[in-house]
């Protein structure tokens, strides 16, 4: 008797099946399926036996007197490199930032009232850290910090000019005053220093001396005449006007 046809097709079946349990499939990039959890598990490995000394910073904000309230912990936000790490406070003030690699971090507080003094935090290969004040016009001036840090607030932020106020010196020495003012004083003062003798010796004393000035006529006359007539003939002229 023949088996009948899908006996048959189930054993050969099961047969490839059987077969391909113990083949290893290859992969899409190559190699086996063997090879790729190996190469896993080695990777695996590796990346635990390499380990990143991650470090922290630790401080406290000093609060102003009069905004030492919950509004004040909310609003102030503490950001190291301009905002690559952000860290928050605690309710006494202090706080925390991880994750930071060996570096150089400055560590500002952020706050929309009140400025706060900033410093630097240098963290070496070996978790060291050394704070110092920031100074961007000297940075080889260093000036070493306590640490944990302890930031005070400098003051209020400025965002406006204050309206300048009227004063009495403004109108007296503004200009237009002067122009009125100093004329009348010199009229005033003048005749009363003139009266004294010795003053007014002085003052002709100081005048300039006065020089005799050509008269229009005798240059118009050289000009033309070419400066031809002898000094003698100039003499007799001068004395004649004179003399009329």
């Amino acid at each position: 008797m023949g088996f009948p046809q899908h006996i048959i097709l189930l054993l050969l079946v099961s047969s490839s099946l059987s077969l391909g349990l113990g083949v290893s499939e290859p992969l899409v990039g190559g190699g086996s399926l063997e090879e790729s959890s190996g190469s896993s598990s080695s990777s695996s490995t590796t990346g635990r036996g390499v380990s990143h000394p991650w470090n922290r910073i630790e401080g406290k904000v000093i609060a102003p007197m009069e905004k030492k309230t919950n509004d004040w912990l909310i609003n102030t936000q503490i950001f190291v490199n301009g905002g690559e790490h952000i860290g928050l406070l605690k309710e006494d003030g202090s706080f925390v930032v991880e994750g930071l690699p060996a570096g150089s971090f400055v560590i500002e507080v952020f706050h929309p009232l009140f400025q706060y003094e900033s410093a630097r935090v240098d963290i070496t290969s070996k978790g060291k850290l050394r704070a110092r004040k920031v100074n961007y016009i000297q940075p080889a001036l260093v000036t070493h910090l306590p640490y944990p840090l302890r930031l005070n607030p400098t003051g209020p932020y400025k965002y406006f000019i204050p309206r300048e106020q009227w004063r009495v010196t403004d109108v007296l020495f503004s200009p237009m005053v002067l122009m009125m003012v100093l004329p009348l004083v010199l009229i005033l003062i003048l005749p009363k220093m003139m009266s004294d003798p010795e003053t007014r010796k002085e003052m002709e004393a100081m005048q300039m001396p006065k020089y005799e000035m050509p008269e229009m006529s005798e240059v118009l006359a050289n000009w033309f005449g070419g400066g031809s007539g002898s000094s003698e003939d100039k003499k007799k002229a001068i004395k004649g006007k004179k003399n009329n």
